[in-house]
């Protein structure tokens, strides 16, 4: 019974070292890491470069409107002050884009 396991076992082998060649079985890589580079260099870092470029001309349009404040009781709840400074404002606070519960800070 042993040998007709250890016979199939070298078919398989067989068969997959002539679908996916040597390198297959032999579990070599020699080389993968220039396809890799190569995919950073010229794919991830200019896709990286066309994202920022298109931030800034969106951004160089000023088309970020501050929408209207209405006082909802839902939104802006403050059950508990926070840890800094005199604890109404969040930690990453903009007084131009981020309304308090009684409005915003500064007209524009």
């Amino acid at each position: 019974m042993a040998s007709v396991i250890t016979h199939a076992a070298k078919r398989f082998l067989a068969t997959q070292v002539r679908v996916q060649g040597p390198s297959a079985v032999s579990g070599g890589h020699e080389g993968g890491y220039k396809v890799w580079r190569n995919m950073t260099f010229f794919v991830a870092f200019p896709a990286i470069v066309l994202c920022a470029v298109n931030c800034v001309m969106a951004h160089n349009e000023g088309g970020h409107a501050r929408p209207e404040f209405v006082k909802y009781e839902y939104l802006r709840v403050r059950t508990k002050r926070f840890p800094w400074g005199e604890g109404n404002r969040s930690l990453f606070h903009n007084p131009h884009m981020n309304a308090l519960p009684d409005g915003y800070e500064e007209e524009h």
